[in-house]
């Protein structure tokens, strides 16, 4: 079962085969999943291909940069950053079968030696190395999270958040795209 990202000739844009990742979903028993270990915070929603572009063009991702997605999902982010922009990336999940999945589809998707993907805790990870750092929780979450990620993250690292901000820190940059709003935020000196 393929399940990557390709350049459409007529558009350009990088796209997701939506029905191959739903048959790799099932094939790994997503749809009827047992509880993980941790109860997650959120459930895994799939963040719209335009809109995980648009988030890493808003983070201005470059192939210098190592992207980590906390709560990757079936890691459609760090492959996607990539495959279109070089950079590499290391996905954060809590369910098994996502990691499991992402893993795959980067095997298949030609970027295993650039992304990694971890089961573990987003909030107990270590996340020193990102450059860049993609969100797409909730607000309480990403609340819990501002401490670690002022703290954990070197200066000049970015943060960008689909739908949610971070408790009462102002972002650089709100964008709209697809009608959803996207923040940006950059770690400062110290």
């Amino acid at each position: 079962m393929r399940y990557t990202l390709h350049v459409l000739p007529q558009s350009g844009k990088y796209i997701l085969h939506a029905a191959a990742l739903l048959s790799t979903l099932f094939a790994f028993g997503v749809a009827a999943q047992q509880p993980a270990t941790k109860t997650p915070d959120i459930h895994f929603v799939p963040t719209p291909q335009p809109v995980a572009d648009a988030m890493l063009k808003l983070a201005r991702v470059t192939p210098d940069d190592v992207v980590y997605d906390l709560g990757s999902g079936d890691g459609r982010i760090v492959i996607l950053a990539a495959q279109k922009y070089g950079a590499r990336g290391v996905g954060i999940e809590l369910d098994a079968r996502l990691v499991e999945i992402s893993r795959q589809v980067a095997r298949e998707g030609e970027v295993a030696d650039r992304v990694t993907f971890i089961q573990g805790d987003l909030f107990a990870a270590d996340i020193s190395k990102a450059t860049v750092v993609a969100l797409w929780l909730s607000n309480s979450v990403n609340m819990r999270l501002e401490a670690k990620l002022k703290r954990e993250l070197p200066p000049g690292a970015r943060i960008v958040s689909h739908q949610f901000p971070i408790g009462t820190w102002a972002p650089d940059q709100k964008v709209r795209v697809e009608d959803k709003d996207l923040f940006l935020w950059t770690i400062r000196a110290r």
